[in-house]
């Protein structure tokens, strides 16, 4: 009879051999529901904050004006307003998330915005034509300026700041000169992009349903990641965790949607917004282009000598970002059912950018995700809307209130990174 001391390596082995982040003492992590409470603290004290800076500011912003307008902050009119006038601003601000990841920026996602809604104007008033060719018009136009953008910045190395700051310039020409003629066009109410950013809504049982759908997905997501983590021959995590954390998803969900139904109910415009932040999020952390556009962002040339076609990475992403600033002009536009000169100027620029690096993106690079876009913006629309019921006229308040949230969000973004590199997380 052999002993278990004598057997095989190779026999032994399924039976002793613990999880590779059990047995290394860098890499370990309790179990449980406790084990995942600790290692969450762990992170936090490391520097590796996440979304929960930003997601304590909306609270502390959405509690003062709750008090400073004696609770019609919280009127489901309101709420329901300010969710639909999340959506152009939010889609903009995701293309912003994408560049930041690259370390770079774009200046001009305003002046892209801008025409693609002179584009709106013109092609649906001006010269009648049906909606989808004038989208997929915009659209192109959109890619090919980024596609400009990334073919300066990779072939002539000239600056992300300074191209798309003289893009900013050029677009705004173009802009002007389409409307020039015609100034100001009134798009009709009925038409497909009025309807879908302004006054389409989900009735509500879809809205349950929706809730249902998001929570189980992000149940799903979390039982195929523990899949590949004990595939990888690392440890388990906590189902019971996933369970409670998709369980008290299902309840706000469901809350906000019930509480959404007593007014108009959830805006078609912004679930949309929600579904491309979803799916921007799962290409960017579970692909092998997402994980390069971290790769670059962190380190260009380390991503280079592995072998990542950085080139490429900065081509596709410079395009994204016009598209979807293409797509947040169009639904801007179809919230004010109408096409002005102003359309794209003022704080738009600012706005979007602001709402990213609020949202937690790193201006550093290599950190944040496609979330960002949808925290921030629904902290930069919160100021504006609470402002606005506490009657300031203006937008003095608003610029300084945002300029005062944003270079918080910044600090809060420096200190982290430098606590991650004190623990070596960076």
């Amino acid at each position: 009879m052999t002993s278990p001391s004598m057997q095989s390596p190779e026999k032994a082995a399924p039976a002793v051999r613990a999880a590779a982040d059990l047995e290394d003492e860098r890499l370990l992590r309790g179990r449980g529901l406790a084990g995942a409470a600790s290692a969450f603290g762990h992170r936090v004290r490391s520097g590796d904050l996440g979304s929960l800076p930003v997601v304590i500011g909306l609270v502390i912003i959405w509690a003062a004006f709750g008090v400073t307008t004696h609770g019609d902050f919280f009127d489901a009119q309101n709420l329901v307003n300010l969710a639909v006038q999340c959506a152009g601003p939010g889609l903009i601000a995701v293309g912003i998330v994408l560049v930041l990841l690259l370390g770079e920026i774009d200046l001009s996602i305003g002046s892209v915005s801008g025409l693609s809604a002179a584009i709106l104007g013109v092609g649906l008033v001006n010269h009648g034509w049906p909606f989808v060719p004038v989208l997929v018009l915009a659209l192109v136009v959109g890619a090919a300026i980024g596609l400009l953008y990334g073919f300066l910045f990779t072939r002539f190395g000239v600056p992300s700041f300074v191209i798309t700051l003289a893009g900013l310039l050029t677009f705004l020409g173009v802009q002007l000169a389409l409307l020039n003629t015609s100034g100001s066009i009134n798009l009709p109410s009925d038409s497909f992009i009025v309807k879908f950013s302004l006054f389409d809504y989900l009735l509500p049982w879809q809205a349950y349903l929706l809730a249902f759908v998001g929570a189980g997905a992000l149940f799903m997501s979390d039982l195929l990641a523990n899949r590949r983590r004990l595939h990888a021959g690392l440890s388990g995590r906590s189902l019971a965790g996933s369970a409670i954390k998709c369980v008290a998803l299902l309840v706000v969900l469901l809350a906000v949607a019930y509480y959404l139904a007593t007014d108009r109910g959830t805006g078609v415009s912004f679930v949309f917004l929600v579904v491309v932040v979803v799916v921007v999020n799962f290409f960017i952390t579970r692909t092998r282009w997402g994980r390069s556009i971290y790769a670059v962002g962190g380190n260009v040339e380390a991503a280079r000598r592995a072998g990542i076609r950085v080139n490429a990475v900065y081509l596709t992403v410079f395009m994204l970002c016009s598209m979807f600033a293409v797509l947040g002009g169009l639904v801007s536009a179809g919230n004010l059912t109408a096409v002005t000169l102003s359309a794209g100027t003022g704080d738009v620029n600012l706005n979007a950018i602001a709402a990213a690096v609020i949202g937690g993106t790193s201006l550093f690079g290599g950190r944040g995700n496609a979330w960002s876009a949808l925290l921030g913006v629904v902290v930069v629309q919160s100021i504006a809307n609470g402002l606005n019921l506490m009657n300031f006229a203006g937008d003095a308040p608003r610029f300084i209130v945002t300029g005062i949230v944003l270079l918080l969000a910044v600090i809060v973004d420096s200190l982290s990174r430098r606590s991650r590199q004190s623990h070596g997380a960076a």
